[in-house]
């Protein structure tokens, strides 16, 4: 059985053109916890989607300040991981789990 905390290691995908433009060259583009470390992000990958995983990589955006009809707010700080498979492995985003 899949342990649950894999769950919390995925949060969602990350669909836009350029993480489209990376599954080209066998990338997925995830959006992950703060706190995730690339050996936690490795193990979830693999076990959620039955897949060889080659390399992790994971880059903070920190939240900005906007204004949206003259109020000031700030968008929240989030973590991306770009997740890099052995040949021959695939994930399909759009399916789901």
């Amino acid at each position: 059985m899949t342990d649950l905390s894999h769950y919390d290691m995925i949060l969602r995908p990350v669909i836009t053109e350029k993480s489209t433009m990376a599954s080209e060259f066998n990338q997925v583009v995830f959006e992950v916890p703060l706190k995730a470390a690339k050996p936690q992000i490795k193990a979830a990958v693999e076990s959620l989607f039955d897949v060889k995983v080659k390399a992790v990589n994971t880059l903070r955006l920190p939240g900005k300040t906007k204004r949206f009809r003259g109020v000031k707010g700030t968008q929240r700080s989030r973590k991306k991981a770009i997740v890099t498979l052995e040949e021959g492995h695939s994930i399909d985003v759009t399916t789901g789990l």
